[in-house]
């Protein structure tokens, strides 16, 4: 059977599922399309020329190597097809966004046919995907004399691409439609068990609402009571977008309720419209403005102040909120973008001039953020070769500096990054700022849209200002399937081509590694003054600072080497008091949160902002549960500020790491991996001499706000709990109810334990064997009277238990041990209750293969307590995943509950636990 045949079986395949056919990105498939109409008796010319036209992905693809080179031959007339004028194959051309189609223009602009060449020019003036091929054959050119060239390069360096695109409309329709109650995991918008399907938009979009097709098939009803209008996804009562990026989310979005970004690029989709209560979660916003979306915090529910200005509180001491308008589902409400407010008729409801910033509104009206960074790049460029000064067409960038005011960590490290400022300008937060990007990471969920949004970028190398960058395996690492088999090798062969360590080898020359994303960018963060970007919401190194981004913003993180944000805002952490020894240091991490919003009346300040730890004393992985919890605290990122000795003991652990990673052969031919150890000798030797300490903010930083936690008052270890029966609906599956052990009484029946996920170090795996040991020396035998699943997050981890004797302890108690040789192939939909040794990864935390059994409820390590992302609901029971430390988790599954007091601290008893001493000293620089 021919290519196109067993395409055609796939597209009557696919109308069984209410499908179109998938869009085309291979060259053999398109190759043959194209010999179909070139055949004018063909039987298949008609459908050939509409999946030509109308289903080809743009940019790298090998696909649109072959459109762009036919479209050459009709435009030359090397090749008529009356279906397609070279009037239309050039507006063919000018949608498929760069790589051969800016290949083609240029050979057309450049050629000897002068009418042509003008035409190809007209194209090119609307184009801004160039990369330093292209600009150096204009050059080229230019030097050479050509006239077009120099029409070109004038016109980009006036940013006509941008100048001449319609302005955003004044007034925008909108009708409402309310999500959910409450936070909104972006797991609402793209279930992470349908993370396999993510790189096929249309099919990925049947998964919005996690598949609720009522709810679908309302907010169709919607949409064709009010055609004329755009519909805005909301939060009530709550933040959108919690817990991810997640592109794949606001794609779903767009494919639902956007604009179509183009009429021959099929299911990519431009523009939502998205709000919340609370707003829209920092991250998650980031991703909207890669679509050019509108993101609203609408604050319609407002907590009431009594005369003296406190929060009055009910009899749960919950704030009371009163609701100041309603966005009630099917409310009309008008956005108006001049005003900057938002609007019921007449009445102004909110003054929304955050989400219409300057820089926004060009995000808006370019269809989004990455046209207006490479179109920067592109004018640049242009202004240089032409000699002159860049034209302000842009908004100038926010440049805040206060004259006397010291340096936050953040604002150092983004000062020291930054790119295309005032020279000798120092910024202080909310400038906005370009900055280098010294690591890159991209995980195995979301590294197919990076892929697809690289070829879109039509990048095709690693930018070579990038340190290193790392694409994972992780999230997938529990059950090696057929969907994990049809996906992981393309992703890796095609990142581990692009320049990227990759997880899996390609050619197999080495072992497969499923560590945990976080983890490996931790250690390969060898720089306390480094800038990180991670696909994945958890990218909270305890080195440097580290934002979790979309897949978009990854890739053109990996393309540019470039990032653009504000400097947000920091809260300083510190702590007094001394911890108990029969704590473990998750539950400082959590009592940070608990205590946080108690001094601050509920209001939670970390949301949006940097958290500067002044963690002093704990190396770089008991750091990172801190900092990686930062995510749940909806914290914008964190820093982690250290003594001198121990950064130096945490980048000699990284180095070793590094090590282990090049002699198991995964150094490229870039030698990238030997380089960072290189750049952390460096950085040993600068701490060493006193050259450049470790960072620290300075003495007269400003903070929006400080925190001091008191470590006395945690008397009992802290467990987050998702609170899932509570009678208001907004306040259930947030990461702010945490609640002392003794809160449950010792009877909380608890039905599967994991420990596992990012959240826990080599120390929980020993204290996991310790605590084994211990109820075998006081019981004679050790029994589990629930399942316990354990993920070590790392094969070092393993290797290193394995050599100190743990790891034989874990598999005396085990009833299963994983085997490389022999991955699981199906996912587990029962556990027994005993212990089970999983492969390193991600496994439950995830949700995207293995899950709790429905209804369970789940005492785990990890950071996700959103609904059904561990454990699904049952038809009688909720399923629950409460969090907390090691021992408070393994203990409840020997049990079968949660314990006492007493009984926690006697199984504790003896056992190095995860401790933490604040610093002796004040980590500032006077």
């Amino acid at each position: 059977m021919s290519i196109y045949k067993d395409y055609l079986k796939q597209i009557e395949e696919r109308k069984e599922q209410g499908l179109h056919p998938q869009p085309i990105d291979g060259a053999e498939l398109l190759s043959k399309i194209i010999e179909q109409i070139k055949d004018l008796d063909n039987e298949y010319r008609e459908d050939s020329l509409n999946f030509f036209i109308y289903n080809v992905l743009p940019g790298t693809t090998s696909a649109a190597g072959v459109k762009a080179k036919f479209l050459k031959e009709i435009i030359l007339g090397q090749s008529i097809v009356k279906e397609i004028t070279p009037s239309f194959a050039f507006e063919q051309l000018a949608h498929m966004k760069g790589g051969p189609s800016i290949e083609v223009l240029l050979d057309l602009a450049l050629g000897n046919d002068i009418a042509i060449a003008k035409d190809a020019a007209e194209v090119l003036k609307t184009q801004v995907f160039l990369y330093e091929a292209d600009m150096a054959r204009l050059e080229a050119a230019y030097k050479a004399g050509s006239a077009i060239a120099k029409e070109l390069l004038e016109s980009y360096a006036n940013a006509e691409f941008f100048t001449k695109l319609p302005e955003i409309e004044e007034k925008i329709d909108v009708v409402t439609f309310i999500a959910g109650v409450g936070d909104i995991s972006t797991d609402l918008l793209s279930p992470g068990g349908d993370a396999h399907s993510r790189s096929d938009r249309e099919l990925h979009g049947q998964c919005l609402f996690e598949h609720n097709k009522e709810q679908q098939a309302e907010l169709k009803a919607l949409q064709a009571q009010h055609p004329d209008k755009r519909v805005m996804l909301i939060a009530e009562k709550g933040t959108m977008g919690v817990g991810s990026s997640r592109m794949s989310g606001v794609n779903n979005v767009a494919l639902w309720t956007g604009i179509k970004a183009s009429p021959y690029v099929p299911f990519i989709n431009i523009a939502p419209v998205i709000a919340g209560t609370n707003g829209i979660s920092p991250i998650f916003l980031t991703t909207v403005g890669v679509t050019g979306g509108i993101g609203l915090d609408l604050k319609n529910w407002v907590q009431q102040k009594d005369a003296e200005g406190n929060t009055i509180r009910d009899e749960n001491g919950d704030p009371v909120l009163k609701e100041e308008y309603s966005v009630a589902t099917g409310t009309v409400l008008t956005i108006n973008t001049k005003e900057k407010k938002l609007y019921n008729g007449d009445t102004e409801l909110k003054d929304i001039s955050a989400a219409f910033t300057p820089q926004k509104m060009e995000f808006m009206k370019a269809g989004g953020s990455y046209a207006v960074v490479f179109g920067k790049k592109l004018q640049t460029f242009a202004s240089k070769v032409l000699g002159i000064d860049v034209v302000p067409v842009y908004a100038p960038s926010k440049e805040i500096s206060i004259e006397g005011q010291g340096l936050t960590a953040v604002e150092k490290i983004f000062n020291k990054n930054a790119v295309g400022t005032t020279p000798g300008k120092t910024l202080h937060a909310g400038s906005d700022v370009r900055v280098e990007v010294n690591i890159v990471g991209s995980q195995d969920t979301t590294g197919l849209m990076t892929s697809q949004e690289l070829e879109m970028m039509a990048a095709t190398i690693i930018s070579p200002i990038v340190d290193g960058a790392y694409q994972s395996g992780c999230h997938t690492a529990s059950v090696w399937d057929n969907k994990s088999k049809a996906n992981i090798p393309r992703l890796m062969k095609f990142m581990n081509d692009f320049g990227l360590i990759t997880a899996r080898d390609p050619e197999n020359k080495y072992k497969p590694m499923t560590d945990v994303i976080h983890k490996v960018l931790n250690d390969i963060t060898i720089d306390d003054w480094a800038i990180i970007i991670g696909g994945d919401s958890h990218t909270r190194m305890s080195k440097g600072v580290a934002f979790g981004a979309d897949s978009g913003t990854v890739a053109l993180a990996l393309a540019t080497g470039e990032a653009s944000m504000p400097i947000p805002e920091s809260v300083k952490v510190t702590f007094k008091g001394n911890m108990a020894e029969y704590m473990d240091f998750r539950d400082v991490v959590h009592a940070t949160q608990q205590q946080m919003l108690t001094q601050f009346g509920g209001d939670n300040v970390f949301q949006g902002r940097i958290i500067e730890v002044h963690i002093g004393t704990l190396t770089a992985d008991q750091a990172f549960t801190f900092t990686d919890w930062t995510a749940e605290m909806k914290a914008k990122a964190s820093i982690c500020i250290s003594e001198d000795a121990t950064l130096i003991e945490s980048l000699e652990i990284a180095k070793g790491r590094i090590q282990i990673m090049i002699d198991k052969g995964m150094d490229n031919h870039l030698n990238v991996l030997q380089g960072l150890i290189d750049i952390a000798n460096k950085r040993i030797a600068e701490i060493k001499s006193g050259e450049k300490p470790a960072l620290t903010p300075d003495a007269n930083a400003k903070y929006a706000a400080e925190v001091v936690i008191d470590l006395d008052l945690i008397e009992e270890p802290m467990i987050a709990d998702p609170d899932v029966n509570n009678a208001d609906v907004s306040k259930r599956y947030t990461h702010d109810i945490i609640r002392q052990l003794s809160y449950y009484g010792g009877t909380k029946q608890v039905d599967l334990g994991f420990v596992g996920s990012c959240m826990v170090h080599k120390g929980d795996m020993k204290i996991l064997a310790q605590m084994l040991k211990n109820v075998e020396a006081q019981y004679g035998k050790v029994e589990f009277k629930a399942p316990l699943v354990v993920a070590p997050p790392t094969y070092n981890i393993v290797d290193e238990l394995k050599a100190e004797g743990d790891w034989d302890v874990l598999v005396k108690y085990s009833g299963f041990e994983f085997d490389d040789s022999a991955p699981k192939a199906v996912a587990r939909t029962g556990y027994e209750n005993m212990l089970y040794l999983e492969r390193p990864g991600c496994n439950l935390c995830m949700g995207n293969q293995e899950k709790a059994e429905p209804g369970d409820t789940v005492m785990a390590t990890s950071t996700r307590l959103f609904q059904g992302r561990v454990v699904k609901d049952s038809g009688e029971k909720k399923g629950e995943s409460l969090l907390s430390s090691t021992p408070v988790v393994v203990l409840s599954t020997i049990l079968g509950r949660t314990p006492n007091l007493a009984e926690y601290k006697a199984a504790v008893k003896g056992i190095n636990l995860t401790q933490f001493t604040p610093p002796h000293k004040l980590l500032v620089r006077a």
